[in-house]
């Protein structure tokens, strides 16, 4: 498991990761990808479950991590899997804190 997931939220630095170091913490990240099909990047998973229960527990598991953090990520809730995509709205792109509560939500899976 990535240490990334214990390290705290920072709320000084307001700076989206570069390319070179989104690309490196994003691969201490098992099945996290950078997605850059719009304007603004962000990273993504889809996690696989047997039935739509499963994958609406897992859902608001991480809606409860990110409303104790105050840090929302894009859930897409399907039939047996859930897409979860981090990024900093203000920012228009992926802050180390994203990368945090990626590895945060392996653990809830």
């Amino acid at each position: 498991m990535s240490t990334l997931a214990d390290e705290p939220l920072t709320h000084g630095d307001q700076t989206a990761l570069e390319p070179a170091a989104l690309e490196s913490l994003t691969s201490n990240l098992d099945g996290w990808t950078i997605n850059r099909s719009t304007d603004i990047p962000r990273i993504e998973k889809t996690f696989k479950f047997a039935d739509f229960a499963s994958a609406l527990a897992f859902t608001n598991r991480v809606g409860e991590l990110a409303e104790q953090e105050n840090h929302h990520p894009a859930l897409l809730t399907e039939w047996g899997k859930v897409t979860v995509s981090w990024w900093t709205h203000t920012l228009r792109g992926v802050h180390r804190n994203d990368v945090i509560m990626a590895a945060r939500t392996e653990r809830l899976a």
